[in-house]
């Protein structure tokens, strides 16, 4: 078979199929998530919440978004103005498509109305949200061996295997992200020598000039310590909603530990909001620690929700607030998309 019988046949499969795994998958995880756990319980449990550390994490957890926000504008300031109002205003809107539709495409959106609102090429703000999980990235590999210290964790149970390979996994292609930054920020003549003739020069020239005004000590500097923060600022919702919850083992490693996982664990994006994959992840990680399955996927449920309720409240304020229509912000992001990685047109001659 060539490469355009390969190609017809790929286009074939229809759209509907990766969306329709996806829900499946996240119906699965629910099954097991909820098979053989004390339903009674769990609802004795949701009862004796305390609303107090609810109230915090909801907090804590819209704060988190507009650190990020604010490390965003730090990231894109050497290219463009960009507001804090309008960074954080994207923020919430791409983290109100994630939680509604699948496979996060609020990342794209949320690039795409930067771009607009600052006049900031679409592939230098695709590249900026690329440089933040590069960052992200780096400070969970050293949360994630410091929360072994701190929790003991490698004593308490046996870590998956597959938890384990993640780990490894993500440390390589974060290893791999740094390197090429390191490369771009340090030898961009060279980089730009590379690319040189190809069919994408004038797009990876823009990324190659920006990438390396991003990467600049100054700016890289800041964006990691606001980084520290929005990782720390995470932690607290996780920690309030334990106590809330009123699980023994809680405390603020553990709470650090559980948010770790759950990080990594939920990478591959599913089906919105990554309903059941989270809560599977979530029930895995509190299970390290000794928290029965009952007690683990009832917090589950309120974990999801209190994080994931504020956010679709402040994401369809900040859209309103935009005067947007959502189907018109979800296909001008994707024909923006396609024109920031589609080849340059050859001049005629």
């Amino acid at each position: 078979m060539d490469s355009s019988e390969e190609k017809f046949s790929f286009r074939r499969i229809p759209k509907w199929i990766p969306t329709v795994l996806g829900y499946a998958v996240s119906l699965a995880c629910m099954i097991w998530v909820f098979r053989g756990v004390d339903r009674g319980q769990i609802l004795r449990d949701f009862a004796s919440l305390d609303w107090r550390y609810v109230t915090v994490a909801v907090v804590f957890d819209l704060a988190v978004y507009v650190c990020h926000g604010w490390r965003w504008k730090i990231l894109l300031s050497p290219l463009g103005r960009v507001s804090f109002f309008r960074s954080v205003q994207a923020v919430y809107i791409g983290l109100f498509f994630n939680e509604i539709l699948p496979f996060r495409p609020g990342e794209v959106i949320r690039c795409y109305l930067v771009s607009f609102w600052s006049r900031i090429p679409l592939a230098l703000s695709l590249a900026s949200a690329g440089i933040e999980r590069i960052i992200d990235g780096v400070w969970l590999i050293l949360a994630f061996l410091l929360a072994l210290k701190t929790t003991h964790l490698e004593r308490v149970a046996t870590l998956p295997e597959s938890l384990v390979e993640g780990v490894q996994i993500l440390a390589v292609l974060i290893l791999a992200g740094v390197g090429l930054l390191a490369l771009i920020v340090f030898q961009r003549r060279h980089v730009r020598k590379m690319t040189a003739g190809h069919r994408l020069q004038a797009t990876l020239d823009h990324l190659v000039d920006g990438l390396h005004a991003m990467g600049n000590s100054h700016t890289a500097l800041a964006a990691s310590g606001a980084s520290l923060l929005y990782l720390v600022l995470q932690i607290v919702p996780v920690w309030a909603l334990l106590e809330g919850y009123g699980i023994e083992q809680s405390s603020v490693s553990v709470a650090a530990a559980v948010l770790i996982i759950l990080r990594i664990g939920t990478i591959v994006p599913n089906a919105p909001g990554n309903v059941g994959s989270y809560n599977l992840i979530c029930v895995l990680a509190l299970s390290l620690f000794g928290v029965d399955k009952t007690t683990a996927a009832g917090f589950s449920v309120v974990i999801w929700t209190a994080t994931t309720a504020p956010l679709l409240a402040g994401g369809l304020v900040a859209v309103l607030i935009s005067g947007l229509k959502l189907d018109e912000v979800r296909r001008r992001a994707h024909e923006g998309h396609a024109r920031a990685t589609a080849p340059a047109k050859k001049p005629e001659k």
